[in-house]
């Protein structure tokens, strides 16, 4: 697990199904975090080494967010932009979106995160509208992708690619048009995004 993270962090070694497994065990009978209990406990967690416990804090704040009030989006910047990697930060982005949907008036720090310098917030601007699909801001997507087209950072193409590759699946014309009017998107981009349109 280590070596696939590029040993970046340690693990315990649980594997996925088993780490799924004592979570809902150890949230069994248990009431619903307030928010500052939340903040609290995924903050602990990151402040452990072995990188399961970063694992449980995402999911948890996952399963959470959308109940929470928009200062949380704070916490979740804090954790997107510590001990970040794809593997944490792919799964605050969902939770991003759900604190998004739930609050319309966060988009407006979206357009803000997908100019940040630092890589991970921008992914996170640009994937957090993964599971919207037909309420997806075809208008938003769009612009933030042709904003970070010249990205040399290849999380920032590979996230474009799929964004564009999951609008996809619900409008495959606005992705093929969008695509074909942009030649200022990368190689990998566009194979991402016309991954599943051939």
């Amino acid at each position: 697990m280590a070596a696939y993270m590029r040993d970046r962090f340690t693990f315990f070694g649980i594997p996925t199904p088993e780490r799924r497994a004592l979570i809902r065990a150890a949230l069994t009978d248990l009431p619903r975090p307030t928010e500052r209990e939340l903040a609290t406990i995924a903050k602990r967690c990151w402040a452990r080494p072995q990188r399961e416990f970063q694992y449980f804090a995402c999911e948890y704040v996952r399963k959470n967010a959308k109940r929470c009030s928009p200062e949380f989006l704070s916490t979740i910047e804090w954790l997107v932009t510590h001990k970040s990697w794809w593997d944490t930060v792919d799964d605050l982005a969902h939770s991003t979106g759900a604190l998004v949907m739930a609050h319309p008036k966060l988009v407006q720090t979206m357009d803000e995160w997908i100019a940040a310098d630092n890589l991970w917030i921008a992914r996170v601007a640009l994937i957090h509208q993964l599971a919207y699909k037909e309420r997806t801001d075809t208008e938003r997507l769009f612009d933030y992708c042709t904003r970070r087209a010249g990205d040399t950072e290849f999380f920032i193409r590979k996230a474009i690619g799929w964004a564009l590759r999951q609008y996809a699946w619900t409008d495959p014309d606005a992705v093929t048009a969008y695509v074909a009017s942009t030649p200022s998107l990368s190689a990998l981009s566009r194979r991402e995004a016309l991954k599943n349109l051939r």
